[in-house]
């Protein structure tokens, strides 16, 4: 791994050596921007309108755009200067309960590792944090951003997790068209939490996957290898009328044995039967067989009835 951080993490009048190691990364895709004509890459060139010039990076400094096409000046040195000691301190403020923060403040993890002299002082850390059952607020800057964090444990590793500041957290209110009282009906209500009942197991991320980069890597690999895509067409979901029938088909689908109708296989019998029925009016010899009128029928059944709905 590679560190990205040096410092402490400091609480009281105790000193806890560190090196940061990021604890995930992104499995993006990487794609170029290609001239489609010469399929060139694409370069960006930094360049001044003004003198019409490319710019070097020594040439290029930091601007606060307080009324348009105004600005204030700070290089480096400065905002390294604002940032302080702190860019080198995890300091914790605060011990709370990992239940009280909610999710939507937790931004990036971070595995954090006892530095070159800290190996006794991480572990004091590490088994308090365990014993208490607690988790430190702490402040922090990175990269010249300062940002909250949560301190705690993952295992044997004291872990880092950047959390927003509250004023960063826009408010629910402004979500629009929110009812004020949700109305539900009460017996959707009961099949709906049957039915998250019966979708309910333990956690096991291993079972989820990208689904699209694996589809793309495998579109990358049969085209570099000459192969043509060919994409095979989705049918696009009806909108769901029936509220009471869906989740009723939805518990039927996840009882033991249960299957998901799709609608490649609804249309399967009619298009069946119609080849059938165009293969009984023809001759052996390539003729059409006259037609006759249907019998007629005393009355439908229940699947023609759904059937006639359907259609």
């Amino acid at each position: 791994m590679h560190t990205v951080w040096k410092g402490a993490i400091s609480f009281g009048l105790v000193h806890v050596p560190v090196k940061m190691f990021a604890a995930t990364e992104e499995k993006d895709i990487a794609m170029r921007m290609i001239h489609k004509p010469c399929t060139t890459p694409l370069s960006y060139v930094r360049k001044c309108s003004t003198c019409e010039t490319e710019v070097e990076w020594e040439e290029i400094t930091k601007g606060y755009e307080y009324e348009p096409g105004r600005f204030v000046l700070f290089d480096k040195d400065e905002l390294e200067s604002l940032a302080g000691e702190a860019t080198k301190e995890i300091k914790i403020l605060d011990f709370v309960d990992l239940e009280e923060i909610d999710p939507i403040y937790f931004q990036k993890t971070y595995y954090l590792a006892p530095g070159d002299t800290g190996a006794g002082a991480y572990s004091l850390l590490h088994e308090a944090l365990h014993q208490t059952g607690k988790i430190g607020l702490a402040t922090v800057s990175i990269r010249s951003k300062s940002s909250l964090a949560a301190i705690r444990i993952v295992d044997r590793c004291i872990v880092m997790e950047t959390i927003f500041y509250p004023d960063e957290i826009r408010p629910v209110a402004q979500v629009p068209n929110l009812p004020e009282v949700p109305k539900v009906n009460e017996k959707e209500l009961t099949m709906a939490k049957m039915l998250i009942e019966q979708l309910s197991v333990p956690f096991e991320p291993e079972k989820y996957t990208d689904e699209y980069r694996s589809a793309l890597l495998e579109a990358i690999d049969r085209k570099v290898s000459g192969q043509e895509i060919q994409a095979a067409p989705q049918q696009q979901r009806t909108n769901v009328i029936d509220l009471m029938a869906a989740l009723q088909a939805s518990l039927d689908a996840v009882k033991p044995g249960g299957v998901v109708p799709t609608e490649a296989a609804k249309a399967a019998p009619k298009a069946k039967s119609s080849k059938a029925s165009k293969a009984k009016d023809e001759k052996p010899d390539g003729s059409e067989a006259p037609v006759t009128a249907p019998k007629a029928k005393k009355g439908k059944g229940k699947s023609d009835l759904q059937e006639t709905v359907g259609s």
